[in-house]
């Protein structure tokens, strides 16, 4: 006979139960994301929590919030890439009751989020650790800072928290010039960026997208990385890309194969934002 399944204690309901795409997609099945799969999400995702806190606040194990989160993260997905409908509904939870806005499990240690002052006090507290967390993009090439901005094949991203690098992966890309790499980067969620040289247009596109810059670097990439966590990264912040110091005249130029001659854009130059 198995094992009867463990009710997860949920500390909060959805606000909305349903999510539909735009235009609504009504010939598709739903799909459908259990309580304790929306709960995973709000505590992981939206609160900052990690797996072993999210587990304690559910009430299971880690590798029942880690299995349990995997799950919606892939219904999440299924929402966007197959424009289905979303539904929150069932499952297998219990409400963890909070009568008077006291949870009656916060004192053996499950503290229930939202449920009391101190609750929220730690809430406050996850949502600021969040936020101190810096993803940071390197331009990369075989373990490198790649030394020209608007060519780099791709970047190396690291999440960094108090001074210590959490993660790091790579990721190409895809071709995309000056211009673009900007809004590459922001969609990536990058706040910093360590690269050798880059030219005027670039640094505008970076600045209007709120990532801060540190160019003029060279050497091992994630040494570099390491550095700008601990505060002690050299740079320079006057480096320029070589095409453009050589008086290019199109820095804002979003074309990959643009080089130091203005024949590389095409005789009207065309995909350079920038007019010589």
């Amino acid at each position: 006979m198995p094992r009867p399944k463990k009710c997860r204690r949920v500390c909060a309901l959805p606000n909305a139960v349903s999510f539909v795409p735009d235009p609504q997609a009504d010939d598709l099945p739903p799909v459908v994301m259990a309580v304790e799969e929306y709960e995973a999400i709000r505590l992981i995702d939206y609160l900052g929590c990690t797996q072993e806190e999210a587990a304690a606040r559910m009430a299971v194990a880690r590798t029942t919030v880690q299995a349990i989160y995997d799950r919606a993260r892939w219904k999440m997905a299924a929402v966007l890439v197959e424009r289905r409908r979303l539904e929150i509904r069932g499952g297998e939870y219990r409400l963890c009751p909070r009568a008077s806005g006291h949870c009656p499990h916060s004192s053996a240690g499950g503290s229930c989020c939202g449920s009391s002052e101190e609750n929220r006090q730690v809430i406050s507290q996850m949502q600021e650790r969040r936020n101190q967390t810096m993803k940071v993009a390197v331009t990369y090439e075989n373990g490198l800072v790649f030394a020209h901005f608007g060519h780099t094949a791709q970047f190396k991203l690291y999440e960094i928290e108090d001074g210590k690098i959490l993660s790091s992966t790579v990721v190409p890309t895809g071709g995309s010039g000056h211009g673009a790499l900007a809004g590459f980067l922001a969609a990536q969620g990058v706040s910093a960026l360590i690269c050798g040289g880059i030219g005027g247009g670039a640094r505008t596109a970076l600045a209007q997208a709120g990532i801060a810059l540190y160019p003029g670097v060279s050497g091992s990439a994630d040494a570099a990385a390491q550095a700008l966590a601990e505060g002690r990264l050299v740079y320079d912040p006057q480096a320029q890309c070589a095409d453009h110091a050589k008086g290019h005249g199109h820095e804002d130029c979003g074309h990959q194969g643009c080089g130091g001659h203005h024949g590389s854009c095409g005789e009207d130059h065309q995909g350079c934002a920038g007019r010589g």
